[in-house]
């Protein structure tokens, strides 16, 4: 607390009298976040200055230059406004930045997770350069950057991981320049937390959490990543389905085959491998794998009111993506996200258009993305996968068949399975899930509560060993093109999301 009151006190004139005029029976989330409107309009070009200089630093897990720049820039970042620094490391994996800011006399620690590390990006598909940020107005306008004057909180900032995920880290170190300016102090010993490896998969988070279990065991995790809901309300997310995936390839002929003289004797990979992915899904979507859905728990009474609560942005959604229909047999989005899903991601054989060829393939390729709900695991799906396709009659290898396995089996798939990680959620109705709930309405901003999320995140590591409350609480717009191309952040979204953490830094007290 000490070097928190020494660092960087600036306090603007008006900030001063926001503080002060603060009415007695204004709860602290309120105060604050009315602190934090009042500081950040003052201070929005300091803002976007510092999110930009963030932004201009590749960060791709695998560049470890890049990585290796932005743990020294969030390092400086925190110290400069006080916060005790630590930065976890293991052989082989980005490092962790950790960051404490104690508050006296409480006992109770609370951490705020994110991640800044980012998509690779393919930069002849972006209208720009991925790590050269941009920002445009709602008309697609360039704007200048290094300039004065009052920003268009409906303008957009282009770059990489602008909204996924270093918003949310932007948008807490101002809550706390805001804080700060007004002379106040979180009611909580606060924690942040980030992640230099969650976009490839958070394979050493559980190492991490081992070899700190006194930084990463807190009392309660906010994750802070992803988008909010469709509807442009907030979203908490008590939950996230789980992951795990599979690459096949099926086998044809040694070399490629003139169709008019071998069709119809020879088989076809990309026939095969076609019936095979429509065994594990109908029309709508369903998995039809046997015995796949055992292990699902049912969603509760409670889950199935709060997904049937959530806006219908449907049709808004359909003009979007200009689509005509949808999966699930009628069923709502909400409801879907209940569900385990399998999506076909890839598809890879021989040629179309001008390069086609009157040519039987040697091989054709898939790529299957699982999503698990509770109670199952990377484990329990593939163990059906595999035993289903026995059942059709497969033969399952791990790697390139040779010569004498091609030629004493008819039918051969290769399995390359990616690691993953099982579902999780959190209860509704636990005491931290209404507390922050609680905090958002109190403010004017009433959540949307989903008892998952359809995306996934190893949200079952932060629960562990003893059931820590864990939930999700994403500030980005839902259109900020994650993932993808053209990356953006909202504005309006980064001015939300200070007013949010400054009234959580401030009132989750219990």
């Amino acid at each position: 607390m000490r070097a928190f009151a020494r660092a960087a006190c600036v306090v603007t004139l008006l900030a001063s009298f926001v503080s002060g005029a603060s009415g007695a029976t204004d709860s602290p989330a309120v105060a604050a976040a009315r602190e934090a409107r009042a500081w950040r309009q003052t201070h929005e070009r300091d803002i976007l200055r510092e999110f930009v200089a963030l932004l201009a630093i590749p960060n791709v897990a695998r560049d470890r230059s890049g990585i290796e720049r932005n743990v020294t820039a969030l390092a400086a970042m925190l110290e400069h406004r006080g916060l005790e620094v630590r930065v976890l490391r293991l052989v082989d994996a980005p490092p962790i930045v950790v960051a404490d800011l104690r508050a006296r006399g409480r006992a109770r620690t609370i951490a705020f997770y994110a991640h800044y590390d980012g998509q690779p990006a393919d930069t002849l598909s972006w209208n720009g350069l991925p790590w050269t940020p941009v920002l445009r107005d709602a008309a697609g306008h360039e704007q200048p950057l290094g300039v004065a004057g009052a920003l268009d909180p409906e303008s957009r900032l282009f770059a990489r991981s602008s909204g996924d995920d270093k918003a949310p880290i932007l948008a807490m170190l101002a809550a706390l320049d805001a804080m700060r300016a007004a002379k106040r102090a979180p009611a909580f010993n606060l924690r942040l937390v980030f992640e230099g490896e969650e976009e490839a998969g958070s394979p050493h988070l559980g190492a991490y959490m081992e070899l700190a279990p006194e930084l990463l065991r807190p009392d309660a995790w906010l994750i802070c990543d992803g988008p909010v809901h469709q509807s442009g309300r907030p979203l908490l997310g008590f939950g996230a389905r789980g992951t795990t995936g599979v690459d096949l390839t099926v086998y044809g002929p040694v070399k490629g085959l003139h169709d008019g003289h071998y069709g119809n004797w020879v088989p076809n990979p990309i026939s095969r491998l076609a019936h095979l992915l429509s065994s594990l899904r109908d029309d709508a979507g369903r998995v039809t794998i046997p015995g796949y859905l055992d292990a699902v728990v049912a969603p509760s009474e409670a889950e199935r009111k709060a997904a049937a609560a959530i806006p219908d942005v449907e049709p808004t959604l359909r003009g979007e993506f200009q689509i005509g229909g949808v999966e699930g047999a009628g069923e709502a989005l909400n409801e879907a996200l209940l569900r385990p899903a399998i999506n076909i991601r890839g598809f890879q054989s021989g040629n179309v258009g001008t390069r086609a060829t009157n040519t039987i393939p040697t091989e054709a390729r898939a790529s299957i993305d699982f999503r698990l709900v509770p109670a199952q695991t990377p484990a329990s799906v593939r163990a059906h996968l595999e035993r289903h396709l026995r059942t059709l009659g497969w033969t399952l290898v791990d790697s390139e068949p040779d010569s004498a396995t091609r030629v004493t089996h008819d039918r051969i798939v290769r399995l390359s399975w990616g690691a993953g990680y099982p579902p999780a959620r959190t209860p509704l109705d636990a005491p931290f899930s209404l507390e922050v709930a609680t905090v958002l309405g109190t403010i004017g901003r009433d959540p949307v509560r989903t008892p998952t999320l359809g995306g996934s995140v190893p949200m079952y590591l932060f629960e562990q060993p003893r059931g820590t409350p864990a939930i999700i609480l994403p500030i980005a717009n839902h259109d900020d093109n994650q993932h993808a191309p053209n990356e953006n952040l909202r504005l309006q979204n980064l001015w939300d999301g200070i007013e949010v953490f400054a009234a959580l830094f401030a009132s989750l007290e219990r």
